[in-house]
C-alpha cells in the first residue's frame, strides 16, 4: 500500500517552496543565473529596468571575456554604479575585477569603458545602509535568498564601484 505522509515529512517539501527558498535555488541554477546575460548580448538588457547592468571583465587566469549582470545598489552620478557580492569575495566576477579593474558595463543598450574600484568595508556598508533605507523590501528578499543560499547570516556585503568612461 501507499505510505501516509505525516506533517512532518511533508514540511521539509513545503520549507522549499518559500520564496526564499525558491530565490535561493535560482541564484545556484546556472541557466537561470546567466539568462539575463543572453538578453544584454542581444540588445534586450533594457528589458530587465535600469537597475541591471551587464559587465564585461577578464578572466583572472583564462584572460578570457567573462559576463554578470548584477543589481545596481546606488548610482552616485551619471558615470558611476555600484554593485554588490551576494556570495562575497568569492565571487568568481568579483576576483576577475580584483585581478584586472579594467571592464565594459552595459546599461541598458549603452556600452561603456569602466574601471572597477572595490571598496573596503566601512563605504561598503554605507552603500548597504542607503540601499536598505531606499528598497527595504527588495533588500529583505535579496537578504533571505543570499541567506539561504550561502547557509549563513549576511551583515555585510563588499561592494564595487564602476566607473564609467
Amino acid at each position: 500500500g501507499r505510505a501516509r505522509r505525516t506533517v512532518g515529512s511533508v514540511m521539509p517539501i513545503l520549507e522549499n517552496l518559500t520564496p526564499t527558498a525558491l530565490a535561493a535555488r535560482a541564484l545556484r541554477t546556472r541557466g537561470l543565473v546567466r539568462a539575463p546575460i543572453w538578453l544584454f548580448r542581444h540588445g534586450l538588457g533594457a528589458a530587465l529596468g535600469p537597475r541591471m547592468v551587464m559587465i564585461e571583465h577578464t578572466g583572472r587566469k583564462s584572460g578570457e571575456p567573462r559576463y554578470v549582470v548584477l543589481e545596481v545598489v546606488d548610482r552616485p552620478d551619471a558615470d558611476t554604479v555600484v554593485v554588490c557580492s551576494g556570495f562575497g569575495e568569492t565571487a568568481q566576477w568579483y576576483r576577475n575585477l580584483r585581478a584586472q579593474p579594467e571592464c565594459r558595463v552595459t546599461v541598458g543598450r549603452r556600452e561603456r569603458a569602466a574601471r572597477a574600484d572595490l571598496l573596503d568595508a566601512e563605504a561598503s556598508a554605507a552603500v548597504l545602509d542607503r540601499y536598505r533605507a531606499a528598497h527595504p523590501a527588495a533588500w529583505e528578499r535579496l537578504r533571505g535568498a543570499i541567506e539561504h543560499a550561502v547557509g549563513h547570516t549576511v551583515d555585510g556585503l563588499p561592494m564595487v564601484r564602476l566607473r564609467l568612461r
